[in-house]
């Protein structure tokens, strides 16, 4: 059990000057102290015992092309050998130009993905403008490195769109945070990798990758979703095709019936 008020952060760092990004007008929040309450002996803070250390699995896939910016993901969450949910939403609409992706705990995830949508929304009423992708990102890896080993686990990719343009971020529970072109986190990300062209091939070049992912991994799984980033926001392209369904639709364009027993089907 962790104790916790998030009211309590305080504004104890400020950003530097990062490039054109006007993050250095940002205040970085200091964690609270975090108490480990163990079921098994005393109470102990930072750097104690972490917590459960679970197996979890996913795929998510990022990556920029001419036209912006295209996310991917599965839907299945796991713990272990065991499959809870074949409809989870592992992309986080932060708001109508910045999206994030979850891969690892879904509750870490999801809390302070939702967070950082809070954050984004007061920003914007106290400044009245919109924080930028780079500054949205900054504040998260600020979370994540004042709660460094207290046993969170985050794999996480901000995507979004301001003045300057598209950009895609991924930030850790290690307090990790780089800008690149393509990212792919999660246990099925090792098969997700491939090249990038237009909006039509992005697409389906997302979606493919996704389904082999969830074809070679099996703690990933359930439907794919894809969301398109572009200068006016962001745009949802599909809201979940069934891997199931793509996988039989993939074989049928092989000329294979997608059973598994293809060498009996050339035979007879």
């Amino acid at each position: 059990m962790i104790d916790f008020d998030p009211s309590t952060f305080g504004l104890a760092h400020t950003y530097q000057k990062e490039d054109k990004d006007e993050i250095n007008t940002l205040s970085m929040p200091s964690a609270p102290q975090v108490i480990y309450r163990s079921l098994n002996g005393p109470t102990q803070t930072n750097g104690g015992n972490k917590l459960n250390n679970f197996k979890h699995g996913t795929t998510t896939l990022g990556f920029v092309f001419k036209e912006g910016i295209l996310l991917a993901v599965d839907s299945r969450a796991s713990m272990g050998s065991f499959l809870s949910s074949e409809q989870v939403r592992k992309v986080i609409e932060i708001n109508e130009y910045l999206l994030g992706t979850m891969a690892g705990g879904a509750a870490d995830c999801q809390y302070w993905l939702a967070y950082l949508a809070n954050h984004c929304r007061t920003y914007e009423l106290k400044n009245g403008s919109k924080l930028s992708v780079a500054a949205a990102s900054k504040f998260l890896q600020g979370i994540l490195i004042g709660y460094k080993n207290s046993g969170l686990s985050m794999g996480c990719m901000i995507a979004g769109t301001d003045l300057s343009g598209q950009h895609l971020y991924y930030i850790d529970n290690d307090g990790m945070r780089l800008k690149g072109d393509i990212f792919s986190v999660g246990s099925g990300s090792t098969y997700a990798y491939d090249m990038i062209l237009s909006l039509t091939e992005a697409v389906e070049l997302g979606v493919r990758a996704i389904y082999h992912a969830t074809h070679r991994d099996t703690a990933s799984g359930g439907v794919v979703r894809v969301y398109h980033i572009h200068q006016n926001g962001w745009t949802k392209v599909h809201d979940g095709i069934d891997v199931v369904d793509l996988h039989y639709k993939f074989a049928q364009q092989k000329g294979l019936v997608g059973d598994g027993d293809e060498a009996k089907q050339r035979l007879f």
